[in-house]
C-alpha cells in the first residue's frame, strides 16, 4: 500500500525524522491561507501517488500567499503526467504546502528489503534529488548501503560510517545518525516495504530535513497497523485492483491486450513471460489462488473483461490444491452469464484434469484447448492477433 508524502511525513515525524513545517490544502484559498500564516515563502507541492512530479509542473516555489493560491489553483484538478504514472496520469485533489527552507546541499537516503539476504538495507548516495536506479545504473559506486541484522537493529557506528560516506560534516553527525535510526524504527515498526527520502537536505541553518518523503507498506501487516491502513486513498488505485482484492484475487493491470487468468504467482509470471516470448503481451497479471472457487472464477473473468483492450484471454491452470473440474465449471459459467466476446484458450493440468476437459468439450463453447504452457502461449497471441484457428 503506498501513501502520499504528506502522510509519509507524518507517520516519520513520529519517531523523530525532521521533516519541513508544511498543511494540505484542498482548494486555493486554503493554500493561500497556509502561506500566510507561515509567514515566508513556501513551496505548493501536488498530491499523487508517484514521484517526478516537478517535472510535470506539480511542484512550484512561492513567495507571496497571492502565488500560493495562483499555482494551488493550477496544480489541484491538472491531471500530472510523469514517468511513474504513465501517459494517462494522474488527476491532483490536494497539494502540500510547506515552508521553503535554504538548501546547501541534497542527498539521498532509503531503505527495502534486501530478499537475497533477507535484511533490511539502507541505502545513501550524494545524488540527492535524482532517480535512484539512474544512479545505479551510471555511477553505481556512489550508492552507499549497509544492511542491518533484525536482532540487534541499525548501530550507531553504521549510521556514522553513511553519514561520513556522505561528506556530512562532523558537527551534523549526531543528526544524521538520529535521523536515519528514526528512520530505520519507522521501517520496521510500520512493516514498510520501502522508505526512500529525496531528497535529504542539509540547510543553510545546521539541520538535517527529509525535503520529500515516500513510504510503502507490506499489505500482509496492514491487520497489525489500523493506523497506516486508514491512510490508503483508493483514489489513487486501479479501481479493477481493487475490486478484485474484495474478491481475493490478485490482479495488477497492465498495458497488453491478452488478458490471463492462471493460479499461483510463480505460475502467472511465468506465463506471461511465455506471451512475450511468443511476441503477444500481457494485459495484467491475475492470480486466483490454489483454492478459487466458480464464483471467483466468475469474477476474474469480469475484471480481464472491464479492460477494453483485451483481444483474447489464456486461462492457465495447473491443479494441485484447485481441481481442473472446478476451474472448468468456472470457465463454463463465466462464459455463459458474461457472454464471452473474444477468444478463450485454456491449458489445464493436474487434478481432475479429464474431467475438467470433458466439461470444456461439453459446453460446447467457442474455447481453444491447449497442450501445454507454451501451446497455450501461441494459442493466445495468434487468437489476440485475430488469427485463432
Amino acid at each position: 500500500m503506498n501513501i502520499h508524502e504528506y502522510q509519509a511525513k507524518a507517520v516519520l515525524s513520529k519517531y523523530g525524522v525532521a521533516v519541513p513545517k508544511g498543511k494540505v490544502a484542498d482548494t486555493p484559498a486554503e493554500a493561500e491561507i497556509i502561506a500566510e500564516e507561515f509567514g515566508t515563502a513556501v513551496v505548493v507541492k501536488a498530491q499523487i501517488h508517484a514521484g517526478g512530479r516537478g517535472k510535470g509542473g506539480g511542484v512550484k516555489f512561492a513567495k507571496t500567499p497571492a502565488e500560493a493560491r495562483e499555482y494551488a489553483k493550477q496544480i489541484i484538478g491538472m491531471t500530472l503526467v510523469t514517468h511513474q504514472t504513465g501517459p494517462q496520469g494522474k488527476k491532483v485533489k490536494r497539494v502540500l504546502v510547506e515552508q521553503a527552507g535554504k538548501i546547501k546541499r541534497e542527498l539521498y537516503l532509503g531503505m527495502v528489503i534486501d530478499r537475497g539476504l533477507s535484511r533490511v538495507v539502507m541505502m545513501a548516495s550524494t545524488e540527492g534529488g535524482m532517480e535512484i536506479e539512474t544512479v545505479a545504473a551510471k555511477t553505481p559506486e556512489k550508492i552507499l548501503k549497509e544492511w542491518v541484522d533484525p536482532a540487534v537493529g541499525l548501530m550507531p557506528f553504521q549510521a556514522r560510517k553513511l553519514a561520513f560516506g556522505l561528506g556530512i560534516p562532523g558537527e551534523l553527525t549526531g543528526k544524521a545518525v538520529k535521523f536515519m535510526t528514526g528512520l530505520y524504527k519507522a521501517f520496521v515498526d510500520t512493516d514498510c516495504s520501502l522508505a526512500e527520502i529525496n531528497p535529504l537536505v542539509l540547510t543553510e541553518d545546521g539541520d538535517i530535513v527529509a525535503l520529500d518523503a515516500k513510504m510503502n507498506f507490506d499489505g500482509n501487516g496492514l491487520f497489525r497497523h489500523k493506523d497506516i491502513e486508514v491512510l490508503r486513498d483508493f483514489d489513487e488505485e486501479d479501481p479493477t485492483e481493487t475490486e478484485a482484492s474484495r474478491f481475493g484475487l490478485s490482479y495488477i493491470s497492465l498495458d497488453g491486450d491478452i488478458g490471463c487468468m492462471v493460479n499461483g504467482a510463480g505460475l502467472a509470471m511465468a506465463t506471461m513471460d511465455m506471451i512475450k516470448h511468443c511476441g503477444g503481451s500481457p494485459a495484467n497479471f491475475l492470480d486466483v489462488g490454489g483454492g478459487a472457487s466458480a464464483e471467483q472464477v466468475t469474477n476474474a473473468f469480469r475484471l480481464i473483461l472491464s479492460d477494453a483492450k483485451v483481444k483474447a484471454i489464456l486461462v492457465n491452470i495447473f491443479g494441485g490444491i484447485m481441481r481442473c473440474d472446478i476451474i472448468a465449471e468456472g470457465v463454463v459459467a463465466a462464459a455463459k452469464t458474461l457472454g464471452l466476446s473474444v477468444p478463450l484458450v485454456v491449458r489445464l493440468e493436474g487434478t481432475n484434469v479429464e474431467k475438467g476437459k470433458e466439461i470444456l468439450a461439453a459446453a460446447k463453447l467457442n474455447i481453444i484447448p491447449a497442450a501445454d504452457m507454451g501451446d497455450a502461449a501461441k494459442k493466445v497471441v495468434l487468437a489476440a492477433a485475430g488469427r485463432a484457428n
